[in-house]
């Protein structure tokens, strides 16, 4: 974990509700996808964690969804705001298990960290499947950027305005061309694929998060080896390690 201050390069809306933020500063501590940072805002007492989209040698990149007080500060950030994170928190994905053909599946604001985790597999040599699940086609975002990478993406929305009509496991259960999958979204998502999946995989769960580094038990999951912590021990945990 790394303490340091980054200032807004970028901070731009996607959606109605969905904004990118770039950030500029020291970003050694963070080191495979999956894994996520804390930002302290100005007279809010708890920091707000948000999963990294994409990082290099001097920026981060999140992706956000305003949906409460701190990302709705967040979203009237100018370029030039300095804010102090909190970076290399959290366990990421583990590729080495992903086999040729692996399965990424975000839902809403779990789609994010899939982005990073794709181009890492695809440096690896390998050929991943991305699915991307929202509401409605108004909801989605970073379509196009995983198309850029050159992988395959389905999209699936509940309404059906954009893609699959449905939910990203009705599409899912009808693909058999996958050897691993990794996930991040909601827990009733992160769920359902567990019951559904062929394969292993690993699941990115969100949570609230009182210190966001494992001096509380607050964002704690039941696991077969006994409760963990999501922000220490995760947030990537196993498929057969969780019970439900």
């Amino acid at each position: 974990m790394k303490q340091s201050l980054f200032t807004i390069r970028k901070n731009e809306s996607l959606t109605s509700t969905v904004f990118r933020m770039v950030l500029e500063g020291e970003t050694s501590a963070v080191t495979g996808a999956g894994q996520f940072l804390n930002i302290k805002l100005d007279g809010l007492f708890l920091r707000r964690p948000l999963s990294i989209c994409d990082y290099d040698e001097n920026t981060i990149t999140i992706l956000y969804k305003v949906v409460g007080k701190g990302t709705e500060v967040m979203s009237e950030m100018a370029p030039s705001v300095s804010l102090d994170i909190l970076t290399g928190l959290g366990n990421g994905y583990d590729t080495t298990k992903s086999g040729d053909r692996p399965l990424l599946i975000g839902g809403g604001v779990g789609v994010p960290p899939m982005y990073r985790l794709a181009k890492n597999l695809i440096n690896e040599g390998k050929k991943p499947i991305v699915i991307l699940g929202f509401n409605t086609k108004d909801e989605a975002f970073y379509v196009e950027e995983f198309e850029s990478l050159g992988v395959e993406v389905i999209v699936a929305t509940a309404d059906g305005t954009l893609g699959t009509k449905g939910f990203v496991t009705d599409i899912v259960k009808s693909l058999s061309n996958y050897t691993y999958f990794y996930t991040c979204g909601p827990e009733p998502m992160l769920k359902a694929l567990s019951d559904c999946t062929t394969t292993s995989g690993q699941l990115s769960f969100e949570e609230r998060m009182g210190c966001g580094f494992g001096a509380c038990m607050g964002c704690s999951c039941e696991t077969k080896y006994g409760n963990k912590r999501i922000c220490k021990d995760g947030p990537v945990l196993e498929k057969e390690e969780i019970i439900w």
